[in-house]
């Protein structure tokens, strides 16, 4: 049985970054272990912490379930998190997301 397809995710923001690292300075990042960071995260992130809306209002402007944005958030969170505290490169991936 295969997963279910993914819903398309939308964002209003037109400053979509592309090809975005984020690592310690002074290491070259091929030294460097990466950790990669979901456009759709970001958008969640984005929305929750830096606008303060209601993972239900970010549901709504994404198109997706406030349980999809809780995820979302939580995963996001999670991978800055020790990125940051394990010195990893940061690699910004919105490879999959819809406008």
């Amino acid at each position: 049985m295969s997963p279910r397809p993914k819903k398309p995710r939308h964002c209003d923001c037109s400053h979509r970054p592309t090809g975005l690292v984020m690592k310690p300075a002074g290491v070259p990042t091929k030294d460097l272990q990466k950790t990669i960071l979901e456009f759709d995260e970001i958008e969640a992130l984005r929305l929750c912490d830096g606008y303060g809306l209601s993972q239900a209002e970010a549901g709504e402007k994404m198109g997706i379930s406030r349980g999809t944005v809780q995820r979302l958030v939580k995963s996001g969170r999670k991978k800055l998190v020790i990125a940051v505290i394990e010195g990893k490169a940061l690699v910004i991936n919105n490879q999959e997301f819809e406008q």
